[in-house]
């Protein structure tokens, strides 16, 4: 019976999800090689790569009923990461952000990128349990208070682009919880209303800072945008994008933007332009398809899971993936402001490759008990 339990968990595993997986993180660290941010940090994604695997499997394996039963410990220990990541002297302070912790041997580990997991846990435990056909205006607050607090505490950091990425997260669990239509209105008139108003009290009190404001700018007014100052980071993304061609700069080396430096934070932020530069278009358009098809994976798993908590799970999860793919991108290409969010499986850093892959192994671990009532 063990034999033919373990044979079918073979065979039910996701092996196309986890190989596409596998090789856009390889074709990351590649990149990020390119990049040369030092000389060793490629090899120290290559641990980071080594250690989510395992992690993702360990997760993959485990009743991923056992761990929402469990997502409100999981939940409270990542508030409690996100507090005392702003005591001075625990948490580290890089670029007048304190968001991470050192790590002996890895690192930083950033809080934050670990809190999505509780996050999405919670809610596709609160949203998920039987209820009526149409989502109340408690739940939807219900919902909104599981956001905000990890979410106000990010933006203590501060970190505006990482409190950015959670809001995908409820956007998903809420549509596919049948919200009331009169909430999605209204919160969308208000949202638009509002951001001219935001705009102008931002920059009164100074909640959005000079180099946000010109970040906004360099996007809206390009051509008058001081491409020294804060605009430099957008016009050499462009230019490093730009260099690329179809299939890739034929000048390496020492004429590479990113080795010389001239494109800042070349192995997180703008890892897209550096892939662009050496793979050109073409590389540029099969790492998308392969994003494509990883999501398109995704959703088909999240059509087959056995029940509403583990689809709504899945979901969320694709829609921050998505999110992030396309504000990584966006950046990359100038079309949007710089605000620091990495591109799933390729960025360097040990948290957000550890959580991606820990969603991922989620992902497997619904598959693997969809005929489990």
């Amino acid at each position: 019976m063990v034999a033919i339990l373990e044979k079918r968990r073979l065979r039910d595993f996701d092996w196309v999800l986890t190989l596409l997986a596998v090789v856009i993180s390889l074709f990351g660290t590649w990149m990020i090689y390119n990049a040369q941010p030092d000389a060793g940090y490629w090899k120290k994604q290559l641990i980071g790569l080594g250690v989510s695997a395992v992690v993702m499997l360990a997760v993959a394996f485990t009743d991923y009923r056992k761990l929402v039963h469990i997502a409100p410990a999981f939940y409270a220990f990542g508030l409690v990461l996100l507090v005392v990541v702003l005591i001075p002297g625990i948490g580290l302070k890089i670029n007048g952000q304190r968001c991470w912790i050192g790590v002996p041997g890895l690192g930083q580990f950033q809080p934050s990128e670990f809190m999505k997991i509780p996050t999405v846990l919670m809610l596709a435990r609160y949203f998920g349990r039987p209820r009526g056909s149409v989502l109340t205006v408690r739940e939807t607050i219900v919902g909104l208070g599981i956001l905000i607090l990890p979410v106000g505490l990010i933006m203590l950091e501060p970190d505006a682009g990482q409190a950015i990425t959670y809001f995908p997260l409820l956007a998903v669990v809420l549509f596919l919880s049948s919200v009331r239509m009169w909430l999605v209105i209204a919160a969308l008139v208000l949202g638009t209303a509002s951001i001219p108003a935001a705009w102008v009290v931002g920059v009164k009190t100074g909640a959005i800072k000079p180099y946000q404001q010109e970040r906004i700018n360099v996007i809206l007014d390009p051509e008058n945008a001081d491409r020294r100052g804060f605009g430099y980071h957008t016009w050499q993304s462009i230019l490093t994008v730009g260099k690329g061609g179809l299939w890739g700069s034929e000048q390496k080396g020492a004429a590479s933007q990113s080795q010389l430096k001239f494109l800042p934070e070349p192995h997180t932020d703008f890892i897209f332009a550096v892939t662009a530069e050496n793979t050109g278009f073409a590389g540029c358009l099969l790492l998308l398809l392969a994003y494509a098809v990883l999501l398109t994976k995704l959703i088909h798993g999240a059509r087959r899971a056995p029940d509403r908590t583990g689809m709504l799970v899945i979901m969320a999860i694709v829609g921050g993936l998505a999110f992030q793919i396309f504000i990584n991108v966006g950046m990359a290409l100038g079309l949007l402001p710089v605000i620091g969010v990495p591109l799933p499986l390729m960025s360097a850093g040990l948290s957000a490759i550890l959580s991606t892959s820990v969603a991922i192994g989620f992902a497997i671990s619904i598959r693997l008990r969809r005929f489990v009532n």
